[in-house]
């Protein structure tokens, strides 16, 4: 399907734009682009060109134009059929960095014309582009100097996934979350008018999945009422929720009105009228019979439906026109960056993702995320987990608390794929709610089910409920509504980057009245805690995890002291009594308890430590919260093996609220020294533990120590989720060093030293 004729295009370049637009004063319009009946009739969109159906797939021998672009200002000497080469090997490149590194894939794809004509248009750095979320930035990041670095990307030291603007003065803006840009571009405008700048020039690109979110709305609103020069661009792939097509109660539709609302744009009957009449009627008229071909512009802009949203907001809406046609946004752009108008424009544009490689517009998740893939077939290269992802163990558990109980439905915010509401979706497409890039939304959404006796599971991952932190106070907690909220991506997640960690959930949500918090350790943890959230209906609870696997039957067994029925991993959770840790390991190992741990968690069994610990100072406690515990497991083992004399006892928190005061109070008794463990920073669960110890006069004698181990204060970038734990201090091998140190078993340097 074409979107906007060749004709209508054409009048929008040629002819003035509501009275505003005055002739180009800046790089010339391409010799290139004929306005001739002839270029009309053999105009080809790139959205009509088939790709080939099957493998094997394969991009050009070599990239001549591309090599020569290094920078934008190298594409000022291209014409058309250049620039469409550009396009074409620019498009190649992507696929074949990606397919080395991993990464966002199919957004790139899809604004590859996009972005050459971009950086082809206007003059960067000094006007500016804004990338929202920015995992479409690949082949911004190619056009602008970075092209060598790919082999690094999303990897330890190496290039950033999304836009940086420490990485380069190309990324205007730092993304990474969504719906950021237009009132990032807004302020950039304001602050160029307000400083007097020769050229004001910004852009912000978001998609139909971004726009969603309330805060760009909030921007457009701002940018009509104080008519901000702006260009807004509307990437409209209809992708708006991932994977496309998940079961939920909307059925499998993107989740968004607005991307419904601008497809019914594209077919409504008066707007086909119009363009098969534009289509035969313009054929009979001279090209510079610029006033009806202002009409025909603002016919197409929406006149003849009764106006469009974007208008309402104050905006001047151009579109929609192919965003893979070249010869049509190049001009249209031209004239925008060239109007003296500042009125802000909304330019929507219709893209496929993962536009020209068939294997991405075949996938259902059009290859938004991938890791490494043979380029010849599309198949990606992914090891076999030893066990399951706890993502999918919390999505099985949700399915058996829905079975025995109707009440029981889940919320996500667009992510139905990474927090597991897909797998719910399928059992359950009626209980499952996808409200697009709605956190703030989801998180009231669910208060509201909640007063009427649903059981809500509010799925978001960690980062992201930083956006609905006044809904989870003001709406949740304030009036102890039984909410679930079930953060995934808790702790580092690798090599999406410091904007997707999930580090502050145990400090931002930790100070909030009437809140349940838990992290579970292993799998058979999580399966108990979402059966506890299921069955607690006294006020909101909070169920953490990091992104990972689970461990397995035999590391739970040898490593964590479980004793399975059978060696088998229970597949159905019970609930855990509230506020409650439990002693993983005695002194001497995981099996010098009295008992195994059974399946529940329980231990109540206490033994001697026989010659260990004969001195409380010897004498240490571990306590975990969180996936840490394993680590924790480790090190306790590394160091009874050093050294004869130290004890350590490990115990499992289970819940930072409320504390298990009963639990830490024997631990303090015991122990001459306590250490803190979690994934997350400074001003949780480790604080929560000293606030306790500090207030219940435990430190008064000063007869014990106490280290929390968090995550530093810093941001860590790109790399595995053990290089960043690894930077973080926070592997067995850094608990295992600060059991010695406070042990004084170890030698540590004084400040001086270090610094000579």
């Amino acid at each position: 399907m074409k979107y906007i004729s060749a004709v209508v295009a054409a009048a929008i370049a040629s002819a003035p734009v509501c009275n505003a637009f005055s002739p180009s004063s800046g790089r010339s319009p391409l010799r290139t682009i004929q306005q001739s009946t002839q270029s009309q009739k053999t105009s080809t969109s790139l959205l009509d060109t088939q790709t080939d159906s099957g493998p094997p797939y394969s991009g050009p021998a070599s990239k001549p134009i591309l090599d020569s672009v290094k920078f934008p200002s190298d594409m000022n000497r291209l014409n058309m059929s250049e620039l469409k080469q550009l396009a074409h090997e620019l498009r190649w490149e992507v696929i074949e960095a990606v397919s080395k590194t991993g990464g966002h894939f199919s957004s790139s794809l899809g604004v590859i014309e996009l972005t050459t004509a971009l950086h082809y248009v206007f003059d960067m750095p000094e006007d500016d582009i804004i990338w929202d979320v920015a995992h479409q930035c690949y082949p911004h990041k190619m056009l602008t100097g970075r092209r060598d670095r790919f082999p690094t990307l999303r990897q330890l030291n190496g290039m950033s996934g999304f836009c940086k603007r420490k990485e380069s003065e190309y990324d205007s803006f730092g993304a990474g979350h969504s719906s950021t840009s237009i009132s990032a571009a807004q302020g950039m405008s304001v602050a160029k008018s307000t400083l007097n700048k020769r050229k004001n020039n910004c852009i912000a690109v978001i998609g139909d999945g971004a726009i969603t979110g309330g805060m760009a709305y909030e921007a457009m609103n701002n940018a009509g009422y104080l008519s901000s020069r702006m260009i807004v661009v509307l990437n409209d792939n209809g992708q708006v929720s991932l994977p496309t097509g998940t079961q939920s109660a909307g059925g499998v539709k993107p989740a968004s009105q607005l991307s419904a609302y601008t497809s019914n744009l594209l077919v409504s009957k008066p707007f086909q009228d119009f363009r098969d009449f534009a289509k035969s009627f313009n054929r009979l008229l001279p090209e510079n019979v610029q006033d009806v071909n202002k009409r025909i512009d603002e016919y197409a802009r929406g006149v003849v439906t009764g106006g469009t949203l974007f208008e309402e907001l104050g905006f001047f809406y151009v579109g929609p026109i192919d965003g893979h046609d070249l010869e049509n946004m190049v001009p249209i752009l031209e004239k925008l960056r060239d109007s003296d108008s500042n009125k802000p424009v909304l330019l929507h544009i219709k893209t496929n993702k993962g536009q020209g490689y068939a294997p991405a517009l075949a996938a259902s998740d059009r290859m938004h995320g991938v890791g490494k893939f043979d380029i010849a077939t599309g198949i990606q290269q992914k090891g076999k987990a030893a066990a399951p992802s706890f993502t999918s163990i919390f999505a099985n558990s949700l399915i058996d608390a829905a079975t025995e109980d109707r009440a029981v439905v889940g919320i996500t915010a667009a992510m139905p794929g990474g927090t597991g509401m897909d797998i719910f979706g399928r059992r359950f497409p009626k209980r499952t709610f996808d409200v697009g890039i709605a956190e703030q939304h989801a998180v009231t959404f669910a208060a509201g089910m909640a007063c009427e006796g649903l059981k809500p599971f509010c799925c978001i991952y960690s980062t992201f409920m930083q956006r609905g932190y006044d809904q989870v106070v003001h709406d949740v907690a304030i009036q102890n509504l039984p909410v679930r909220m079930i953060l995934d991506r808790a702790g580092v997640v690798g090599n999406d980057g410091p904007t997707h960690h999930g580090c502050y959930d145990l400090a931002y949500l930790g100070c909030i009245p009437n809140l349940t918090i838990m992290s579970p350790s292993d799998e058979i943890e999580l399966r108990n805690m979402v059966a506890t959230c299921a069955g607690f209906d006294d006020g909101p609870t909070v169920l953490r995890y990091p992104r990972g696997v689970g461990y397995g039957a035999d590391k739970l067994q040898n490593l964590f002291g479980y004793d399975l029925e059978d060696g088998e991993i229970p597949t159905k959770g019970v609930p855990l009594e509230i506020g409650k840790g439990r002693i993983i390991r005695r002194p001497g190992g995981v099996h010098a308890l009295g008992e195994d741990i059974a399946a529940n968690g329980s231990s109540d069994s206490k033994l001697g430590s026989g010659g260990r610990g004969a001195k409380r100072e010897d004498r240490v406690a571990i306590l975990s919260l969180g996936t840490r515990l394993s680590e924790s497991l480790i090190a306790a083992n590394e160091v009874e093996e050093m050294d004869p004399d130290i004890a350590v006892t490990v115990a499992d928190a289970r819940f930072m609220k409320p504390l298990d005061v009963d639990l830490i109070r024997e631990l303090a008794k015991d122990n001459g020294i306590i250490i803190t463990v979690e994934e997350g920073s400074i001003g949780g669960f480790g604080d929560h533990v000293l606030h306790f110890l500090s207030l219940d006069g435990a430190l008064d004698n000063g007869d014990l120590k106490f280290r929390p181990m968090v995550l530093p204060d810093a941001y860590f970038e790109a790399a595995t989720q053990y290089e960043q734990y690894e930077m973080a201090g926070l592997n067995s091998h850094h608990i295992r060093g600060t059991v010695l140190r406070l042990a004084e078993k170890v030698e540590v340097p004084e400040l001086a030293e270090l610094e000579k």
